[in-house]
């Protein structure tokens, strides 16, 4: 595991750990406002996992001297959450049904949304420390 790349993904796991801790503090807050509490923590959960191993994979195709070990990294991550997320969501709507909570589906998707702002901007700031960009 590459440390010195971890750092820049670092505001992504204090993000990730006071999301969780809102979510168990403001439990009853969400149910009044008809939001799953265990839906919006499973997904972060999942987003926080799948993002940082996107983010290792590319991460070391960064450091590779090989441009297709990079570009192999970079859309293997990306199909990788593609078909994970899309499975994910697949599997919980099916399982749901009618009982879907939307609020909960929409807020992880702007979850989504943060966690790839985060890793595009780790990515970059640890791409500027390639030695031979």
């Amino acid at each position: 595991m590459n440390w010195q790349a971890i750092r820049y993904f670092r505001p992504a796991i204090i993000i990730f750990f006071f999301l969780n801790l809102g979510f168990f503090t403001m439990q009853n807050r969400l149910t009044e406002k008809g939001i799953d509490q265990q839906v919006l923590v499973y997904g972060n959960f999942i987003l926080f996992t799948l993002f940082l191993t996107s983010f290792m994979m590319v991460a070391k195709g960064q450091r590779s001297k090989n441009n297709h070990e990079f570009f192999r990294m970079m859309y293997g991550s990306f199909i990788l959450k593609l078909f994970l997320l899309a499975g994910i969501a697949f599997a919980y709507i099916m399982t749901m049904k009618k009982e879907v909570n939307k609020p909960a589906l929409f807020l992880c998707m702007a979850l989504y949304i943060i966690y790839t702002i985060l890793e595009v901007t780790a990515l970059m700031k640890s791409g500027k420390q390639k030695p031979h960009a």
